[in-house]
């Protein structure tokens, strides 16, 4: 279920204690800059997680919109900038954003037609948490402006997992060693003192608004932040314009109206949606929501059933958050909107399709006993097509056994915990053509807690600022394929991709393939360890990874540390190691600092690996750490075609093959230039 994501975060608090005690790593997380943007009358810029399209061609998703950054528009507030975490523009697509304040603007060109508009922001929380609401200017076409309110209430976390709420709050674990200080606060004298409020994170938020007709490419768009009473200073990161095309319209179905839901949103129409489901299903007919905003405060449980909306912009079920009189069997002290498949011990649910409709949410705190996730429950042989999914804890948490889910064409945005995770015997599933954006944990996840997830797919998806943990992490199973997926922008304590034996998760068997996806701007900072992570990191902390893992055909991009890293912890480094892995066909541009980082027992082979701009020495080899005089514990076998490099020659030169010791704990990043045509 989903409170066991809770013992997922407790080896921040043991890595961070023992890479204290090894003395591991420093790292270089960035510097924030800023400066005024001019006014210029450019044409659109259209980007794909911030960057040229042509880079990212056939990976990741289609998901129907056309991303404009703000610092590629006109405007007259400042472009902010740096990867440095808990920062602002850390967080914003691309590491850059536009602040505006009062009379200040930013105005995009429409690159096509459009009726639609997301735009993501952040505005200051209030003095003692809880967030603010504001006021944002748009006009469209020149014409006829609208005000969008603009809300930091589902913003603004601070401190420690499980994170707070309230800026001013103390230490959540003082018995935790913290870098700030470089010591473990409560045994330390004389007490440190630990600025406030500490570590804030989780800034944007997005809203999405109908411009009701639709303005023709070329035509402009302009958010203002207004002179009038009750604007703020407000960061713009970007505006995804789309045309939105007619409400869908069943006439054979069970229509919720008839059975007494409310499309206002003033009356509670779970009851209605159940009786309409309950109907269905015996009338052998499909559930259908028309336009309209539904309030459901509860779980609407699913089986054997197809609830279709008439499209996401147009059906919105929305919810609020409600506190139980008593915790529930399974730890929840909450509950909220979502649509549930049966329990697995109650043997799942089957036949389930849903589509063509939003979730909002009310998730503020993140508390992992709590189900209030947009989908959850165990689903077999069903399909999820076409949701938007926001404010929810997790937007979709599966606890298996389970298998045969196709999840396909939905977005998923500003979630407290992960994107999307299959926990626990999750089999031949496949999430394919989603985009997920600002997660507050993994964006996807295969967790084989207890029980092996197999033959599984991750495809074409996007993931974009997960502010936790790793755009997509593969915790354990058997024969899973994450292919062609994009990935841009983790924030801290991961990266772009993981494969890790940690958590609790069976081990790795069988085969799993990564192959075709591309990375930017990852290989991150991870605090607690004071080194920078690898674009793709193997973490061997609780069992070897030795399963047949094929890394095929890669794009890593614009790397701030390092594109690829094997590691285990130092507790366990002579006891787990990492092997037969097989790296081939791979592009690296641009690293931070090394092309390869070993920082474990095992070995790699090597084939087709070009890299450029590299920072630092191409392999950094560090082994077990143990030094012995036969060279490092870890073996890199070069099978050919392994060319280019940086600052120091060749990255994999003949000098560092099998298993020279390379070993700088620390060495020094040296920003590499925008990635570009290979």
């Amino acid at each position: 279920m989903a409170g066991s994501s809770r013992s997922r975060n407790t080896w921040r608090r043991t890595v961070a204690v023992v890479a204290a005690a090894a003395g591991i790593g420093l790292g270089l997380g960035g510097t924030a800059q800023a400066g005024t943007g001019a006014a210029k009358a450019a044409g659109p810029v259209v980007t794909r997680a911030a960057l040229d399209p042509a880079l990212v061609a056939g990976r990741g998703a289609d998901p129907g919109f056309a991303e404009q950054e703000a610092e590629n528009a006109a405007t007259n507030g400042t472009v902010i900038g740096g990867r440095s975490a808990y920062t602002l523009p850390a967080e914003a697509s691309g590491r850059k954003a536009v602040t505006l304040e009062r009379g200040q603007y930013v105005e995009f060109t429409l690159p096509s037609a459009a009726n639609a508009i997301t735009v993501r922001y952040s505005i200051p929380d209030a003095p003692g948490g809880g967030g603010i609401t504001a006021p944002l200017d748009v006009t469209a076409g020149g014409q006829g402006r609208r005000t969008m309110t603009l809300t930091s209430q589902y913003a603004w976390l601070y401190n420690q997992y499980p994170f707070s709420n309230d800026p001013q709050a103390g230490l959540l674990h003082d018995d935790w060693w913290i870098t700030e200080c470089g010591c473990v606060p409560n045994a330390t004298t004389p007490a440190p003192v630990i600025s406030k409020p500490f570590r804030p994170n989780h800034f944007y938020d997005e809203q999405r608004l109908l411009l009701g007709r639709t303005y023709k490419a070329g035509e402009k768009i302009r958010l203002t932040v207004p002179a009038r009473a009750g604007a703020v200073t407000t960061t713009v990161d970007l505006l995804d314009s789309q045309l939105v095309g007619a409400p869908r319209i069943a006439l054979v179905a069970a229509n919720v109206l008839a059975f007494g839901a409310d499309p206002t949103g003033r009356r509670d129409s779970a009851g209605a949606i159940d009786k309409a489901i309950a109907f269905a299903r015996r009338a052998h007919l499909k559930v259908y929501i028309p336009p309209g905003t539904y309030q459901v405060n509860r779980h609407i449980v699913v089986d054997d059933v197809t609830i279709e909306g008439a499209g996401s912009w147009y059906t919105v079920i929305k919810g609020k958050e409600v506190a139980l009189g008593t915790p529930a069997p399974d730890g929840s002290v909450h509950t909220g909107v979502g649509f549930y498949g049966k329990d697995a011990s109650a043997g799942g649910s089957h036949d389930v399709h849903l589509s063509g409709f939003a979730i909002e949410g009310d998730v503020r705190e993140r508390i992992d006993t709590d189900q209030v996730n947009g989908i959850g429950g165990a689903l077999s042989d069903s399909t999820i097509e076409g949701l938007y999914i926001h404010h929810t804890k997790v937007g979709m948490w599966f606890d298996g056994p389970m298998s045969n889910l196709r999840i396909t064409g939905n977005v998923i945005t500003d979630q407290i915990a992960d994107g999307l995770n299959f926990h626990t015997g999750v089999t031949d599933s496949v999430v394919r053509d989603n985009f997920v954006r600002n997660s507050g944990d993994d964006g996807l996840a295969m967790w084989s807690e207890k029980t092996a997830n197999a033959r599984n797919t991750f495809d074409h998806n996007t993931v974009q600022s997960p502010v936790l943990a790793n755009g997509i992490a593969i915790y354990g199973g058997t024969d899973n394929t994450v292919s062609g997926n994009l990935i841009a922008d983790p924030v801290r304590e991961g990266s772009a991709l993981q494969v890790g034996s940690r958590f609790g998760a069976e081990p790795f068997a069988g085969q799993l393939r990564i192959t075709d996806n591309t990375t930017v701007r990852a290989g991150t900072y991870e605090l607690n360890w004071n080194i920078g992570l690898g674009a793709i990191w193997f973490y061997a902390l609780e069992k070897s990874i030795d399963a047949d893992i094929r890394v095929t055909g890669d794009h890593f991009l614009d790397n701030t540390y390092n594109a690829i890293m094997l590691v285990s912890d130092f507790p366990v480094k002579d006891a787990y190691s990492i092997s037969n892995v097989h790296f081939k066909d791979i592009r690296v541009d641009g690293t931070g600092t090394s092309v390869v980082s070993a920082r474990a027992a095992g070995s790699a082979s090597f084939e087709n690996v070009d890299a450029r701009n590299v920072g630092a020495v191409g392999v950094n080899n560090c082994g077990s750490f143990n030094f012995p005089a036969t060279g490092s514990e870890f073996t890199l076998n070069d099978l050919g075609g392994n060319d280019g490099g940086g600052t120091t020659g060749p990255w994999l030169g003949s000098w560092e093959l099998p298993n020279t010791i390379t070993c700088d704990d620390r060495p020094p990043v040296v920003v590499p230039p925008a990635p570009s045509a290979w």
